[in-house]
């Protein structure tokens, strides 16, 4: 019975030992069995550790890694992505896959023109007039009404004793009759330069026109560069017209600001401001200006109703023409040009002739709206266009009443104001207008016996706001079927355009046309291009360099 119990209690302590592991000297009690459950979530904290790997770009798999792959179990659902290593986890090949989808996000938004069209814009020459020192209107010092030892005012009774605001001035219109030419940036002892005199009376070789082939006038064009010495202010304000000297031995160019002011620049001169001659025959915007042939003269209309011819022999600026309404626009309609042909912003026409005493020859009233501009035939001066609000209508000058006048000719499709309508420069068979619209359209006036068929409708931005002045396409007066329009688009550019639509070449410069240039003329015989900004500065783009 004994034995029986003590065999009973050693296979007892025999079956505790096996299943009891051996105490640790340091442990103060006995370690429980850790049950499967626990070591399997053990071993998935440990499979979620993950060890640094190091990322390859390569395009292709050795045997050797897809060997290794294999044998590790390890199967990899994005295979398709090129350049990473396999074996990488999930979570890995899902952020390679974000940068990659990430990157071509930032390659699609072009980013790199972008930063070059934010880049900060290069400041404007300084050449040319000098900007004038204002000084500072001083204000008068607050007092505090706490310190005057006064109570708050109940009342607003301001006090306009101490300062008054200043009222902007309306500038007088200049005397009737002929103004002193005194330029205003020279001393009032310096007469005019004596090289100044001598280029303007110059006489000029007759320009050649015609139609050359295109792939030449394309490569003509493509030579014309402008530099730093190509930009200088010339008037202080905007430019609402330009034109250049008919002389082909120089480069000399004038132009009119909306205040008035009349600017002349030969590139290589000593004289005035860089080569530039600064004056004010006029008290309001010179709207239009051309120069005569020989004797040379520079006619120039104004918003001030005046209509002055600069006259460098006899230092003067002659009264052409005078009336109560502004001048908008004029053309010669003699080859001597002795006689003018004015449009009124009233609507009327002036015939006038320089050689008489008469205000004017004849006056005929042609709309009630305002005259944008008027244009008479190359060949036939008998005929004149007339851009009438939002009508452009041709005239026979030998067919005209005081009122109430027939046209022989008319251009429809405007379906706004229209800013200019010029005739072709050697036969007067096109009609270039330019509208607010956004078109420019060339008629084809060849037949002038009714209306006058479209021949190119070319969309064309003309949306200059306030601040600029309007576009106006022109023909280039040496190529026939040839015009040019600054643009209000970015990046700032000048185009040229063939009658047919084409666009034959675009003038651009990040460096020196960074502004609109809304005023556009080529030289009468050289290949010489001007563009007129709202700062008063002319660019310049020519095929010799200017010193």
């Amino acid at each position: 019975m004994d034995e029986n119990k003590i065999d009973f209690s050693l296979k007892t302590m025999q079956l505790l030992q096996e299943r009891t592991p051996p105490q640790d000297p340091g442990m103060d009690g006995p370690v429980r069995r850790t049950s499967r459950r626990i070591r399997e979530k053990q071993n998935q904290e440990k499979n979620l550790i993950l060890s640094p790997k190091c990322l390859t770009f390569t395009s292709e798999k050795n045997d050797s890694e897809e060997e290794d792959i294999e044998e590790a179990g390890v199967k990899d659902d994005k295979e398709s992505l090129p350049g990473y290593r396999e074996g990488l986890s999930e979570y890995e090949l899902e952020r390679l896959e974000n940068i990659r989808q990430n990157q071509a996000f930032l390659s699609s938004l072009n980013l790199p023109q972008i930063s070059e069209a934010l880049r900060p814009k290069p400041k404007p020459t300084q050449k040319g007039l000098k900007r004038e020192k204002t000084e500072t209107e001083m204000l008068p010092v607050r007092k505090s009404l706490r310190i005057q030892n006064k109570g708050p005012q109940t009342t607003l009774t301001l006090d306009t004793t101490s300062y008054t605001p200043r009222e902007p001035e309306e500038k007088p219109k200049k005397a009737p009759g002929p103004i002193p030419l005194d330029p205003i940036n020279l001393d009032e002892h310096v007469r005019m330069p004596e090289d100044l005199v001598k280029l303007w009376n110059e006489v000029s070789l007759k320009q050649e026109t015609g139609t050359s082939d295109m792939k030449s006038y394309q490569q003509m064009l493509q030579k014309l560069s402008i530099n730093d010495s190509c930009v200088v202010k010339v008037v202080k304000d905007r430019i609402c017209s330009a034109a250049f000297h008919p002389t082909s031995s120089n480069l000399l160019m004038a132009a009119g600001d909306k205040s008035g002011h009349l600017g002349l620049w030969k590139p290589d001169a000593s004289w005035g401001d860089d080569g530039v001659i600064y004056f004010e025959p006029h008290s309001r915007a010179i709207t239009s200006m051309a120069f005569s042939s020989h004797p040379c003269n520079l006619i120039t209309v104004s918003y001030d109703g005046s209509a002055r011819s600069m006259d460098l022999e006899k230092a003067v600026f002659d009264e052409v023409y005078r009336s109560s309404s502004g001048l908008k626009s004029f053309d010669f309609l003699s080859t001597d040009c002795s006689t003018l042909l004015l449009g009124e912003w009233n609507g009327d026409v002036a015939v006038v002739d320089r050689r008489t005493a008469k205000t004017y020859e004849s006056l005929y009233t042609m709309a009630e709206n305002p005259l944008r501009c008027v244009h008479v035939h190359p060949v036939q001066q008998h005929y004149f266009a007339v851009a009438e609000s939002r009508f452009v209508n041709l005239y026979d000058l030998r067919r005209l009443k005081r009122r109430n006048n027939l046209a022989v000719g008319e251009l429809d499709g405007h379906s706004r104001s229209v800013s200019s309508a010029f005739f072709s420069p050697l036969t007067g068979n096109r009609v270039l207008t330019t509208c607010m619209d956004n078109t420019i359209r060339v008629f084809d006036t060849s037949l002038m016996d009714g209306r006058c068929p479209v021949l190119k409708s070319i969309t064309h931005n003309m949306q200059t706001g306030r601040w600029l002045s309007k576009l106006s396409a022109v023909w280039d007066p040496k190529q026939q079927d040839c015009f040019v329009i600054g643009s209000v688009d970015r990046p700032r550019r000048i185009q040229v355009y063939h009658e047919s639509g084409r666009c034959l070449h675009t003038f651009r410069n990040m460096d020196h046309l960074t502004t609109v240039c809304s005023i556009t003329a080529f030289h009468p015989s050289r290949n010489i291009l001007l563009g007129g900004n709202s700062s008063g500065r002319l660019h310049i783009f020519t095929d010799s360099f200017i010193n």
